[in-house]
C-alpha cells in the first residue's frame, strides 16, 4: 500500500453494496493508521431530504467516518456534474491535506468520471440554452432529439430521448462549434490523481435483478410517499433534476393520482433494472478496474 494519500473509487450498479464496502475499506485503512474519509458520487444523494429513494446511509450508520458531498443541494436546485466536479475534488484535496485517503463512492458514472479522470466540460451559452428551451416548448422533445440525431448520432445514441435537459445541453454545445461530451469517457482517460485505485462491485444479473426489485418494494414500505410529500412542499416539482429521479417521479405520479401504487412500483423496478444495466456498461470501460464481489474482505482490496 502507498504511503502517500490515495483516491479510491468504489463503483458499480445500484444495489450492489458500494456503501458497505466503502465503510469497511475506510475502517481497514484507519486500522492501519490512515484517516480515510468518504466522498459521495451519487447524483441523487447530493439532495437534502432524498433519503429513502436513494438508500442514503443514515448518520447513525456511518461508523463515525466523515462523509462529504451528501445533502449539499436543495431539491429545487440543479446539481449538474460541472458544478459537482470542483467541489468533490476540493473535498478530496482537503482529505489528502489531513493525510488521509479519500474514498469516492457512487454509481453515477459521469460524476465519478468527472472526478477521477482528466475530464473537461464544453462551453455554456445561456442565450442558446434559453432559445432551445423555447423551441422545446413549441415543437416538442421528439423534434429536438431528431435534430441531435442528425447533428451528432453518436451522442444521440447515448442519451435518453425523453431527457430533454440533456438533449438541449448537447445541442447547445454543438451550436458553439464544440464537441459534446455526451455521456462518454474521454477517448484516452488519464487519471486526475496519479495514485488512484478503482474497485467495481459485481453481482450476477439474476441476483442483482432480485435485489433491485426487493429494494424498490422496501422503498414503498419504508415510506417514500411520505418523504416525497414533504419534498414536494420543499419545491421538488420546481427542480430540474431531482423530480426526475427514479422512484421519486413515480411517487409524485402516485400522489397526483396518475398511477396506482402497483404501477408506480412496477415502473420504478423496470427503470431501476435498466439503469443498473447502463451503469455496468459504463464502468466496464474503466481502465484498470478491479472487480470484486459483495462481502469482499477490504484487506484483499488493500
Amino acid at each position: 500500500m502507498s504511503d502517500t494519500p490515495r483516491v479510491w473509487a468504489i463503483v458499480g450498479a445500484t444495489g450492489t453494496g458500494k456503501s458497505d464496502l466503502a465503510l469497511n475499506l475506510a475502517e481497514a485503512l484507519r486500522a492501519r493508521g490512515n484517516s480515510a474519509e468518504i466522498v459521495n458520487a451519487d447524483a441523487m444523494q447530493l439532495y437534502r431530504g432524498m433519503d429513502i429513494g436513494t438508500a442514503k446511509l443514515p448518520l447513525a450508520e456511518r461508523r463515525g467516518i466523515p462523509h462529504h458531498m451528501f445533502d449539499v443541494r436543495e431539491v429545487d436546485e440543479e446539481a449538474a456534474v460541472a458544478w459537482y466536479q470542483p467541489l468533490a475534488r476540493a473535498a478530496i484535496a482537503d482529505i489528502h491535506a489531513r493525510g488521509g485517503d479519500a474514498i469516492l463512492v457512487g454509481g453515477s458514472g459521469l460524476y465519478v468520471s468527472s472526478v477521477i479522470f482528466d475530464f473537461h466540460f464544453p462551453p455554456r451559452d445561456p442565450a442558446v440554452r434559453e432559445r432551445l428551451a423555447l423551441e422545446l416548448e413549441e415543437h416538442g422533445a421528439p423534434a429536438l432529439f431528431a435534430r441531435l440525431q442528425q447533428a451528432d448520432a453518436a451522442t444521440a445514441a447515448r442519451i435518453d430521448s425523453k431527457n430533454s435537459r440533456r438533449v438541449i445541453r448537447a445541442l447547445e454545445v454543438i451550436e458553439q462549434g464544440a464537441q459534446t461530451h455526451g455521456a462518454a469517457l474521454p477517448e484516452e482517460p488519464r487519471l486526475w490523481h496519479p495514485d488512484t485505485r478503482i474497485v467495481g462491485l459485481h453481482v450476477d444479473r439474476p441476483e442483482l435483478v432480485e435485489r433491485l426489485d426487493r429494494r424498490v418494494e422496501r422503498m414503498w414500505q419504508q415510506g417514500i410517499l411520505g418523504e416525497v410529500a414533504l419534498l414536494r412542499e420543499a419545491g421538488l416539482e420546481r427542480g430540474t433534476t431531482a423530480p426526475r429521479a427514479i422512484g421519486y417521479a413515480q411517487a409524485l405520479a402516485q400522489l397526483a393520482g396518475e398511477k396506482s401504487e402497483a404501477d408506480a412500483i412496477a415502473e420504478t423496478q423496470a427503470l431501476t433494472r435498466r439503469y443498473a444495466r447502463r451503469q455496468v456498461s459504463w464502468f466496464k470501460r474503466y481502465p484498470d478496474l478491479e472487480w470484486v464481489s459483495p462481502g469482499t474482505d477490504p484487506a484483499d482490496v488493500i
